[in-house]
């Protein structure tokens, strides 16, 4: 259970299990430093994976070891494709080993909204110190969220988005991710790209079909509907994403951060500042901006969504998604 793994770790006797994606965008150029800190961390179990396949193959290696701490040196990619496989085979967190995101991707808004900052082996030697004297552990607890769609497997996620930010993700993956640029600057430069496509698309009232708004219908679980055309809509378990934003205003005390903005919203310039850091409490619906915490919701749409920087399809709005929040995943912080 996972009181007695986080005994375990708080004792120093925890058995360490480590999955690596050695093609995530800032492990690939840390490659050696990493290697070298993960062979002087005594006992931890290291296994490699580049794709579905091999991390679910690596996951069920560890798990079989009974291992109390599970260290994921992996982008937001890989570590979306591990919760889903962890839920999978555990679909009560309280049976899970501890996690422990450092972040090896080219994104890695997970581990930054946990506090988890630096090269990953910089993480990685901060939590070899950690082992060699444990002592108090510090933890943080965050929900993920499901999305169920008739014809697909159960999903499961930290940050979901459709509109303009999945067009960012798709645009992301054509010659520009050829330049080698990671990190906040690879995310500076695909969210710059974004926004200017759409302050042009909204005051030139034209639309490039590759940044087109989003149609879609949002229910809420009392029956509210939101309907129509939006620039985007976010759903997140997370508080922050990357360059420190916080486009979530929500008062509920609930997992969930809900967040659209119409197609034609008033005020957008004097409004950007607040909508990113989360400081929209005087923006109206009625002026085309929406923030709340929610439990769950439905989404009706035709079009691409991403989540954790994956891109996927729903070809039919008449059945739309159901996305519901997780019982809380404990991760390690160091």
């Amino acid at each position: 259970m996972l009181s007695q793994r986080i005994d375990q770790l708080t004792a120093g006797s925890a058995k360490i299990g480590c999955l690596f994606n050695p093609n995530g965008g800032q492990a690939r150029k840390r490659l050696p430093e990493i290697r070298q800190v993960l062979a002087q961390i005594p006992g931890i179990m290291v296994r490699e994976g580049t794709d579905a396949a091999t991390f679910k193959t690596a996951l069920e290696s560890l798990l079989q070891a009974e291992i109390d701490l599970l260290v994921i040196v992996a982008g937001d990619g890989t570590t979306h494709a591990i919760l889903a496989h962890l839920f999978r085979i555990f679909p009560a967190t309280d049976n899970w080993p501890v996690l422990m995101i450092v972040p090896g991707g080219t994104t890695n808004m997970t581990p930054f909204d946990l506090g988890i900052t630096g090269k990953p082996d910089q993480v990685l030697r901060r939590l070899q110190t950690y082992l060699a004297r444990p002592s108090s552990i510090q933890l943080q607890k965050r929900s993920a969220f499901c999305i169920q769609q008739v014809g697909i497997e159960k999903m499961y996620g930290m940050f979901f988005a459709v509109g303009l930010v999945a067009r960012g993700v798709k645009f992301s993956r054509s010659p520009v991710k050829q330049v080698g640029i990671t990190g906040n600057s690879y995310t500076f430069l695909i969210m710059l790209h974004s926004v200017i496509t759409a302050l042009i698309g909204i005051f030139t009232e034209r639309h490039h079909a590759d940044w087109k708004p989003v149609t879609m219908t949002l229910t809420e679980t009392d029956g509210k509907i939101h309907q129509g055309t939006f620039l985007f809509a976010l759903i997140s378990a997370s508080h922050r994403i990357l360059l420190n934003m916080r486009p979530y205003w929500g008062k509920e005390a609930l997992p969930l951060h809900v967040t659209w903005i119409k197609q034609q919203p008033k005020r957008l310039w004097r409004s950007l500042w607040p909508l990113l850091t989360g400081q929209g409490d005087k923006l109206k619906e009625s002026d085309g901006y929406f923030s709340h915490n929610m439990q769950e919701l439905s989404l009706s749409l035709d079009d691409e969504y991403v989540v954790d920087g994956e891109l996927y399809r729903s070809n039919h709005a008449n059945e739309p998604l159901l996305i519901s929040a997780t019982a809380p995943i404990t991760f390690l912080v160091v």
